[in-house]
C-alpha cells in the first residue's frame, strides 16, 4: 500500500524552477533514500511535503489527501513528521522539554501531563537519551541534538517520518549507531524518507532510492541499480 504520492510537483523560485515535474511513491513501510548534489532540490521537496513551502503545482497524497498548501502544524497532525538539514532543537530547553512539545502539540490527541511524560519517556529510552534528559539541548554534541530532533519527531506519532542528512556531520561509529536507529525506527512501524550523502548508509538500509539533479528526478531503482547507473555517475562524478 502506498502512504504517500507524489505526482508533478513543482516549486520555483522567481525564474529557478527548484524542483520540476516530480513523481514518485512512498511504500508504506519502507525506508526510501533521496539522494543527489547539492542544490538538487531535495529539502525543497521535504519543505513542500512537510508544508514550508506552498507548490506552484502538483499533488503531495498522503494517505489519498491531498497536503498542497496546508500549513506544517496541520501536516504534523495528521501523521507526517520531519527533521531538518540544520538541527533545530529549542536550544534554552532541556532534553525532556524538547520532546515534551512534540507529544503536547504533535497530534490532535489530547492527554494528560501524566500521560505525555510517560510517552516522552518511551521515546527517550528508545532513542538512547534517558540520560540526558535533563541537559540543556543547546550544549549537547551534534549527533545527541540530531537525537533530540528524531526524539521530538517520534513524540508526535507520525505514520510518515522525513528524516533530512541525519548522519551529515557524524563520525562513522555515530554513522553506524544512526543507522541501527532508523532500521529500529522502520520496526516500529513508521515509514521513512531519507535524504542523506552518506552513500554507506543510503546503500544500506534502503531498497529503493530516487536521485535528484537540478530539480528533476532523473533515476529511480534499487541500491544496486542506482550505483551502475551510468547517469547517477556522470551526474555525481562530472564523467
Amino acid at each position: 500500500m502506498q502512504i504517500l504520492q507524489v505526482e508533478g510537483l513543482t516549486k520555483n523560485f522567481g525564474g529557478l524552477a527548484a524542483v520540476s515535474e516530480v513523481d514518485f511513491h512512498v511504500e508504506e513501510g519502507e525506508i526510501l533514500g533521496l539522494i543527489g548534489p547539492n542544490g538538487a532540490g531535495k529539502t525543497t521537496t521535504f519543505n513542500l511535503i512537510a508544508g514550508t513551502y506552498e507548490p506552484n503545482s502538483g499533488k503531495i497524497l498522503f494517505n489519498g489527501e491531498n497536503l498542497a498548501g496546508k500549513k506544517p502544524n496541520v501536516i504534523c497532525q495528521k501523521g507526517l513528521a520531519r527533521t531538518f538539514q540544520n538541527v533545530k532543537v529549542f536550544p534554552d530547553m532541556d532534553v525532556f522539554q524538547n520532546v515534551l512539545l512534540g507529544a503536547f502539540f504533535g497530534t490532535p490527541e489530547k492527554k494528560s501531563r501524566s500521560q505525555a511524560k510517560s510517552e516522552v519517556e518511551e521515546i527517550l529510552d528508545f532513542i538512547g537519551l534517558s540520560d540526558r534528559t535533563d541537559m540543556v539541548a543547546g550544549s549537547m554534541t551534534l549527533v545527541n541534538q540530531k537525537r533530540v530532533e528524531v526524539a521530538r519527531a517520534l513524540a508526535t506519532k507520525p505514520k510518515l517520518l522525513l528524516l533530512d542528512e541525519l548522519m551529515a556531520g557524524l563520525n562513522p561509529t555515530e554513522v553506524g549507531e544512526s543507522m541501527e536507529l532508523v532500521k529500529r525506527i522502520q520496526k516500529k512501524g513508521i515509514t521513512v524518507i531519507m535524504i542523506e550523502h552518506v552513500m554507506k548508509a543510503i546503500m544500506n538500509i534502503c531498497k529503493r532510492i530516487i536521485v535528484l539533479h537540478h530539480g528533476q528526478k532523473i533515476a529511480e531503482g534499487t541500491p544496486e541499480e542506482i550505483s551502475t547507473s551510468k547517469t547517477v555517475i556522470e551526474v555525481y562524478l562530472g564523467e
